[in-house]
């Protein structure tokens, strides 16, 4: 049964996975979309001039027979192969999830047909089919900040160091069409060595909203909800990006809720630990490590357990997963982080 590809294993070395006749781009990350799509472009000889012989069908709107009939129409002008790409296809596929089964199994044109959508699940008959399906979802934090210093250089041709890609990721937050965006203000800037410094970091990718960012998490923490729901109104009036604001204030509260696990671990295995030491631990820098000892005490076991529950939830709830505006769902993350009450 043929394994989807990790998105970075793919942009790493395109060359490895050669396009099939059905190829599939699933996940939540629109910019990673984009990037693997483009690289199969690519590979069947499409250049950024070769439109001619590329296609798009919106997926809810999407005929199977129209689709089929432009894999199988010749380029005018040249190229060797068709590529149809249906976006958003997921409703497509369930419409006609026998037909794709067969066509898979038996191709009738040389032609490429790209599948966009969000979920691909590994127990249908369509997925063990297809030859190459490539994972488009946001990759954990760590490797996200690999990534980035390789993108860097590769998509911006600068330099950019392990600690200061987690730093502007800590900023930015997980969105990478933001990052690449920051990226691209960054490389700008950057002087005859190419090189991203810490500082021009601090003083491009808006320092003043991070400040706020982390100013409206220190009251919610200090259960000052008035105070963070007006620093919340100024980030979004600003404009900033609500997966933003969660990605600079889930870094904390990611380590508070490490913290918390440590601490409930060493109970449970009969030993103890101190809560600087938990703190330390997560990843707590010692110049906060008193203010962080006295917000992780007001936040308590009970909510610091769940810290990981509610972050997953406001993530995927301001990726589409709910129909509560962005501004709301990050209005109930900060109520429950300054709830005064155990819940």
């Amino acid at each position: 049964m043929p394994k989807a590809v990790p998105a970075f294993d793919y942009l790493a070395k395109p060359e490895k996975y050669p396009s099939q006749p059905v190829c599939v781009v699933f996940g939540s990350e629109s910019f990673l979309k984009r990037q693997v799509i483009e690289r199969l472009r690519e590979s069947i000889g499409g250049g950024e001039e070769d439109d001619y012989f590329l296609s798009a069908f919106e997926g809810r709107r999407a005929v199977l027979a129209d689709v089929l009939g432009e894999l199988s129409t010749v380029a005018m002008f040249g190229g060797d192969k068709r590529l149809v790409v249906v976006e958003q296809a997921d409703d497509f596929v369930t419409r006609h999830r026998s037909d794709l089964e067969s066509y898979v199994g038996r191709p009738a044109s040389t032609g490429v047909l790209i599948l966009e959508v969000k979920t691909w699940p590994s127990n249908t008959r369509l997925y063990k089919a297809v030859g190459l399906a490539v994972d488009c979802n946001a990759p954990p934090p760590a490797r996200l900040s690999r990534w980035l210093g390789s993108w860097a250089k590769q998509g911006h041709d600068v330099r950019l160091a392990p600690t200061v890609a987690e730093m502007l990721v800590e900023i930015v937050g997980p969105e990478l069409g933001l990052l690449d965006q920051e990226l691209a203000k960054l490389a700008s800037a950057a002087g005859p060595d190419r090189t991203i410094t810490p500082e021009s970091v601090q003083q491009l990718v808006g320092a003043w909203r991070a400040r706020t960012a982390w100013e409206m998490l220190d009251a919610a923490l200090g259960g000052d909800i008035r105070e963070a729901m007006l620093l919340l109104d100024r980030l979004l009036l600003a404009g900033e990006n609500p997966i933003a604001i969660l990605g600079q204030i889930s870094a904390s509260l990611r380590r508070f809720a490490a913290a918390t696990r440590l601490v409930l671990q060493a109970e449970s295995h009969g030993r103890r630990i101190t809560l600087q030491e938990a703190l330390r631990q997560a990843g707590i820098r010692q110049f906060v490590l008193k203010k962080a000892e006295r917000q992780l005490r007001l936040l308590g076991r009970h909510r610091g357990d769940r810290l990981y529950r509610w972050l997953l939830q406001a993530d995927l709830d301001l990726k589409g997963a709910s129909t509560l505006p962005p501004r709301l769902v990050l209005e109930r993350l900060i109520t429950r982080v300054a709830a005064s009450s155990r819940r």
